[in-house]
């Protein structure tokens, strides 16, 4: 399935499978909605039912953007497409013995990528500090998308600015409540975006005149697994005298 305008395009690659109606959720205060959502670690196979989906994608689209260009760009996978994009990117990320290239963090910034690791290795995964081969293989499960059932892959034009790159943020945040208020759980992932090329050979839909943000993986989490119960801690407000 294919929707676009001239500025916003949501490309289905793989027609979800179609499955019994599901009772619709109760509605969710927007607060429960954002205090709630927490990235998704493990998923289960189940995938959501596209009329899920496309409700949660049309409630994005009502997000702001400047002069409404919508300039976000969305590539949505399931299925056997889904399975070439981790099986590739698994190979590409698996290659290289210094580890997968992740999008570097300047120094500054690098204790809050500690303090999540320690978080979802140790306290999630129950994997030791010195278990450097259980810490490598938890990691790659960022490129398969821990499992999930879906997953979208967000552009923008490379034309625009980090202006316009805020409207992107604020459609992500949009769909991921809007996925949260319907019971699906979803995990933003910047990991893939070390491989553009890796993605644009399986997705090829995807031209060159487009920037790779991130990916995101959508399913329904699995309740057994303790890292989908961490709850990452946030900066307090700053108090003006």
């Amino acid at each position: 399935m294919s929707t676009s305008t001239s500025t916003t395009t949501t490309t289905t690659l793989t027609s979800l499978p179609t499955l019994p109606a599901l009772p619709s959720p109760k509605p969710m205060l927007l607060t429960t909605a954002i205090t709630t959502r927490h990235s998704t670690r493990r998923f289960l196979s189940t995938p959501p039912p596209l009329t899920t989906l496309h409700t949660a994608l049309t409630l994005a689209t009502h997000a702001p953007s400047n002069s409404n260009i919508q300039p976000w760009c969305l590539y949505l996978l399931s299925g056997p497409a889904l399975a070439r994009l981790k099986t590739a990117l698994l190979s590409a990320a698996s290659s290289t013995p210094t580890g997968p290239a992740i999008p570097p963090l300047p120094a500054a910034f690098q204790r809050f990528r500690s303090a999540l690791g320690q978080q979802v290795y140790g306290v999630g995964l129950g994997i030791s500090h010195s278990d450097t081969a259980g810490r490598r293989a938890a990691v790659l499960r960022n490129f398969d998308f821990f499992g999930a059932p879906v997953a979208a892959i967000v552009c923008m034009d490379k034309r625009l600015s980090s202006a316009d790159a805020v409207s992107v943020g604020m459609y992500v945040q949009t769909l991921l409540l809007a996925l949260t208020e319907q019971g699906v759980g979803t995990c933003v992932e910047v990991a893939v975006a070390g491989y553009p090329e890796v993605i644009r050979d399986v997705v090829k839909e995807i031209p060159e005149s487009m920037d790779i943000l991130c990916g995101v993986a959508i399913g329904y989490e699995d309740p057994t697994m303790k890292v989908n119960h961490i709850y990452t801690p946030r900066n307090l407000v700053a108090q003006i005298d």
